[in-house]
């Protein structure tokens, strides 16, 4: 299975409305042998990227509601008929109670959505491993956005992840978030045992996001 490269657009203004859409088709059209490369747009573009683009959608956050009287939620059952292949959970910007992100898992699982998981400890790491997601994504917060990535400030925690991962739920990869930015730190990524990285700032506020990520994936 390739490494996956997965873009989170956020709430950045500079893939937001049409212009969201114009950065999806831009990075549906690098094309890569080696890697998968996967995109979450605004939640309000979902539908829409998922329609008009080739790679694989993410959705940035499911609800741990099923249909019915939930003002406001979002329903993984809709993010699947809108054409997601899966969701990103927990992230630092948008924590849960393991109690609801627990629940959230479960109704991706019934959805068939892929669960990305993200963790900003090694003790969170080993919590949310327990319930088995396609994917967990070590992400300490402090880095997030920032000039330094995970890969170079923290290996030895990143290896440490790994192990623990693949010992609590063998079917889980993990990815590398927080400041991967260029080639060297997706390389280093890969050479410490994880399976792709999730990217933002780097990508999704590049002047020529297509040309960033072609150099990354070279």
């Amino acid at each position: 299975m390739k490494p996956l490269i997965l873009i989170n657009c956020k709430t950045y203004a500079e893939v937001s409305g049409e212009k969201g859409l114009r950065f999806a088709r831009k990075i549906a059209a690098v094309k890569s042998a080696k890697y998968e490369i996967g995109i979450a747009p605004p939640l309000l573009l979902l539908r829409e990227v998922g329609q008009k683009v080739r790679i694989p959608v993410f959705a940035q956050h499911v609800d741990s509601e099923e249909y019915g009287a939930h003002t406001g939620q979002i329903l993984a059952s809709e993010v699947k008929e809108a054409g997601a292949r899966g969701v990103i959970l927990n992230h630092s910007e948008h924590k849960l109670t393991f109690e609801r992100l627990g629940r959230s898992v479960e109704l991706c699982k019934k959805r068939g959505l892929e669960v990305v998981i993200c963790a900003a400890t090694v003790t969170e790491v080993k919590k949310v491993a327990k319930l088995k997601p396609e994917y967990i994504a070590y992400e300490p917060a402090a880095l997030i956005g920032g000039a330094v990535s995970v890969v170079s400030a923290k290996p030895k925690i990143i290896e440490e992840v790994v192990r623990a991962v693949h010992k609590l739920s063998g079917r889980t990869r993990v990815l590398c978030g927080a400041g991967v930015h260029d080639r060297e730190d997706l390389q280093t990524a890969i050479r410490l045992g994880a399976c792709g990285v999730l990217l933002a700032h780097a990508i999704d506020t590049a002047r020529d996001p297509a040309m960033v990520l072609r150099k990354m994936m070279r």
